[in-house]
């Protein structure tokens, strides 16, 4: 198991090699590897820390990409200071962030090479309970259209045999 993830993380490495924050910064909303150097990790009130990966003779409106970690992936992500001082490759989709580029680490493994989090769409989960028999999502074609299901003519189905 260890070696099947080892290979495909060596076998992504090498199909998209990493590009530079500025570049990066230009292909919003595409999966990619993003190689920066963190000068510091600043941490906000609210529990949101973000990898400065701007020197500091960089002017903060000349700084077009950043790199944030939410409060609630910080089981997920650990701990960010042992980057501080170090040059990262890290892969995620790039998103556009209040005037600028970024990426959000929800889990470590992307740190290498690995995806982000999945973290399921609210709207289609609204009203859901796991022990009900009703679908998670409102789909159309699931709903009855007048008399007949939409989806199966009721009147086809098949007799189970008597034993």
């Amino acid at each position: 198991m260890a070696l099947a993830l080892a290979l495909s993380v060596a076998v992504y490495a090498k199909d998209k090699p990493c590009v530079t924050a500025d570049e990066a910064a230009r292909h919003v909303y595409k999966d990619m590897c993003v190689t920066a150097h963190v000068y510091d990790v600043v941490q906000l009130a609210d529990g949101t820390r973000y990898l400065d990966i701007c020197s500091p003779d960089t002017a903060d409106d000349h700084c077009q990409f950043t790199i944030i970690s939410l409060p609630e992936d910080r089981e997920e992500v650990g701990e960010l200071l042992k980057y501080r001082g170090e040059d990262v490759h890290v892969r995620g989709i790039v998103r556009p962030m209040h005037g600028r580029a970024g990426l959000q680490v929800s889990n470590m493994r992307q740190f290498k090479g690995g995806p982000e989090r999945f973290k399921p769409n609210p709207r289609l989960l609204h009203g859901f309970d796991g022990g009900s028999a009703r679908a998670p999502i409102r789909d159309p074609n699931l709903r009855p259209q007048g008399r007949v299901r939409s989806f199966m003519n009721s009147r086809d189905q098949v007799s189970r045999p008597i034993k």
